[in-house]
């Protein structure tokens, strides 16, 4: 048999290959069969493109009228594989709606997507509120050294003062020695840091945490976040740390709040105050309706929320500030009193037992 006669687009046989090559593909009905059909008629190998590569061999007055019937089974082909993937596409979404009762026309579920703690949340809210009064945002090691922690606070060592703070001690021996460092007890060594390293005027927001070695209860943990604040400069009054406390106050919990300060104590700031806020539980009153005792302000009406004073003399001198020029004021806060305040949680261990009930209500 002659090339000629072995290729006839038009003949029969041709007709026949067609046929049978639509035929096989109305049978396919997985997509494993018909990527098979694919591979036997349209593939490297398949069967049409023999016929195609075969036209070459065919005599020149046949080569165009072979070539364009040859194409033409082609294309009728892929058009029909095509149509038989969508057919078979809108089979399995028919069969899924009824073996499985889904409608894929409805729109997809929602994504759960998480979101600020609320820790972060009261956190980011304090320094926006000291941001707003031109105090820049800063944050400092949570392992700290004896040094910026104690030393540099006017809290040296074999001070009473030190018995205020539950530390957890490092063991740490370096190049140096045996240095004594410590899970910070709160943020007030970025005080000393910063006032090292920079010159007057100083206005500054140290949020993070901080680790005490105590028993938990309502009002305690064992860790917690901080925010410190300090401002330095020159002529800086008692006045000036209160006006900024109490317009932080009123941009936190609005203008119905009560506050308070009272005399207190801390090594690193002269004067020292105490700033409270009424209970929320109680009202102020110390006691709930049914005559019980408010556990949350221990029937005192108040809860404190941070102390502040003075910037001591001696912290000053000892990172080189002038005293005699240079006043200022410090202060410390939890983040979570102030979110149970705001929020009337009465319980600051919530906040890191990861109850998904709780934490979803911010």
């Amino acid at each position: 048999m002659s090339a000629s006669e072995d290729i006839q687009i038009a003949s029969p046989s041709h007709d026949e290959l067609q046929a049978l090559a639509l035929a096989e593909l109305e049978a396919c009905s997985t997509d494993e069969s018909l990527e098979q059909w694919r591979i036997g008629y349209l593939g490297r190998s398949g069967k049409l493109t023999q016929v195609l590569r075969s036209v070459g061999s065919l005599p020149v007055e046949e080569r165009k009228a072979a070539g364009a019937a040859a194409n033409q089974i082609k294309t009728l082909l892929e058009r029909s594989f095509e149509d038989r993937q969508e057919e078979l596409l809108a089979q399995r979404r028919t069969g899924l709606a009824e073996t499985e009762r889904i409608d894929v026309t409805l729109p997809g579920r929602p994504v759960s997507v998480g979101r600020f703690h609320p820790s972060t949340q009261i956190v980011r809210e304090i320094c926006d509120a000291f941001a707003s009064m031109g105090f820049q945002i800063l944050e400092g090691p949570e392992v700290e050294w004896d040094r910026y922690n104690f030393e540099l606070l006017n809290i040296p060592q074999d001070h009473p003062a030190r018995d205020m703070w539950d530390t957890l001690w490092i063991d740490h021996v370096d190049d140096e020695g045996r240095r004594p460092m410590l899970l910070r007890t709160h943020t007030s060594p970025m005080q000393a840091r910063v006032m090292e390293s920079q010159e007057p005027p100083v206005r500054v927001i140290v949020p993070g945490k901080c680790y005490r070695y105590e028993a938990t209860d309502a009002t305690h943990e064992s860790q917690f976040y901080q925010i410190e604040g300090l401002a330095v400069d020159e002529g800086i009054t008692f006045a000036h740390l209160k006006g900024t406390l109490y317009e932080f106050a009123r941009r936190i919990f609005g203008q119905e709040r009560r506050i308070r300060f009272r005399c207190d104590y801390f090594p690193f700031v002269e004067p020292g105050v105490d700033m409270s806020i009424d209970c929320f539980n109680c009202q102020g009153d110390g006691h709930l309706k049914d005559g019980s005792g408010c556990r949350i302000c221990k029937e005192t009406g108040w809860i404190e929320i941070m102390g502040a004073g003075m910037v001591h003399p001696k912290v000053l001198a000892g990172v080189g500030y002038d005293p005699e020029k240079y006043t200022g004021f410090a202060f410390g806060m939890g983040p979570e009193r102030i979110a149970m305040l705001k929020y009337g949680i009465d319980d600051i261990r919530l906040f890191y037992g990861n109850d998904i009930r709780f934490l979803r209500q911010f």
